[in-house]
């Protein structure tokens, strides 16, 4: 859940082609600024060479056959991956930097991500109006264009990194993600997080009732998972909240899809309806930090600012004798971004009182895998459902 940026006027790029000078609508999703260099590249480009030219900040405008842009893509990977390639062969003698704390750990993952992001968009793909990609061998991307970005109306270039993003994100709408907590799958949109963490929401499907309780808050919804699970529980209803019209959207067609939109009313909002409720259930970004792109608001929350608000705010919404759930992890404590003594002293100012904690583990593999960077951390991290009283 969060506030979207007011759209600017469109960006474009400009390069010089067979000796004359052009411009073409610039299309990212992420956020990324037009590239102020651009250069022509096809099927002649040599790998070495497209890679010095990306990590410089020139971008590859694709001409030739699309399939080839793909295997050059991944050609990139491996090089920004320090996996092959000649254009990387001096930075390997340079010993990597060891973090003095974890803290510097996950800041020098985040940085070396970004940057990996950055160099894989530099190469650019040309679309026309109606989505339709003017290379060989291209693919008919129209729907997942329209997912993502709407009805077309004219030609724009994009980075084919975010793409194949849009084609993916497709499939994840199209196929859905199973939710063992329903017996159902949700079906994610582009732009909006995926509930791939299921240990969370056993959580909520598992923890005991306020008494009573008919009336429910689903703050920053999402998907709408959360609310279907409340509704699947026996809330008679539930108003669920959220900021981005994409989410609203994604847990309007879900919820319509498992039968249970007659119990939940979607709602526009900053975090909370001006109403009281028997519970109410917030799964805020877990982590403190800015975010990077659209869907990262999903991960990071700029200055605990959503974390906070829930906590400052909710005892106002609470119907007596309700309670405020808070589904929170701690890798943000592991990681030494926060600690527990703020989130304690953010309970207690907002006249909350500890009723009972229920703990779980990660199951998502990095949890175990210690060649990630984050790997003590992760392995250490708990995710926990707060239940929550106003004193």
């Amino acid at each position: 859940m969060h506030p979207l940026p007011a759209a600017d006027a469109p960006a474009h790029i400009h390069w010089t082609e067979d000796g004359v000078e052009r411009s073409a609508r610039w299309r990212s999703e992420s956020g990324m600024p037009a590239p102020k260099k651009v250069v022509i590249a096809d099927d002649q480009t040599p790998a070495d060479l497209a890679y010095r030219l990306a990590c410089e900040g020139t971008a590859l405008l694709w001409r030739g056959d699309f399939q080839n842009a793909r295997q050059l893509l991944q050609a990139l990977a491996r090089r920004a991956d320090h996996k092959g390639g000649k254009a990387d062969k001096g930075r390997r003698g340079k010993p990597a930097r060891v973090p003095s704390s974890p803290a510097e750990a996950f800041h020098l993952h985040r940085q070396a991500q970004s940057q990996r992001a950055r160099t894989l968009a530099m190469l650019l793909i040309p679309f026309d109006a109606d989505y339709r990609i003017p290379l060989r061998r291209a693919p008919d991307v129209a729907l997942a264009c329209n997912e993502a970005y709407g009805r077309g109306e004219t030609p724009f270039v994009a980075s084919l990194r975010e793409l194949l993003g849009l084609i993916g994100a497709h499939e994840w709408r199209r196929n859905g993600v199973p939710i063992a907590a329903l017996g159902e799958k949700i079906h994610p949109h582009y732009g909006v997080f995926s509930p791939i963490r299921g240990e969370y929401l056993e959580l909520v499907a598992n923890a005991p009732l306020p008494p009573g309780a008919k009336v429910a808050f689903d703050i920053g919804t999402g998907t709408g998972v959360l609310a279907a699970l409340l509704a699947r529980r026996g809330l008679a209803h539930i108003v669920a909240t959220d900021l981005d019209p994409r989410a609203l959207s994604c847990a309007r067609e879900n919820l319509q899809r498992l039968q249970l939109d007659q119990h939940v009313e979607l709602m526009k909002a900053d975090l909370f309806p001006e109403r009281r409720a028997d519970l109410v259930v917030c799964n805020p970004p877990w982590l403190p930090g800015r975010p990077s792109s659209s869907i990262e608001y999903a991960i990071y929350d700029p200055d605990s600012r959503m974390l906070r608000g829930f906590l400052s705010r909710v005892a106002a919404h609470l119907a007596p004798g309700g309670e405020a759930w808070l589904i929170l992890s701690d890798l943000a404590e592991h990681l030494g971004l926060r600690p527990r003594s703020d989130l304690d002293a953010w309970i207690a100012a907002g006249g909350l009182q500890l009723i009972e904690r229920h703990d779980v583990r990660p199951v998502h593999p990095r949890a175990s895998d210690p060649s990630d960077p984050l790997h003590a951390a992760r392995s250490a991290e708990l995710t926990s459902l707060w239940r929550l009283r106003a004193l």
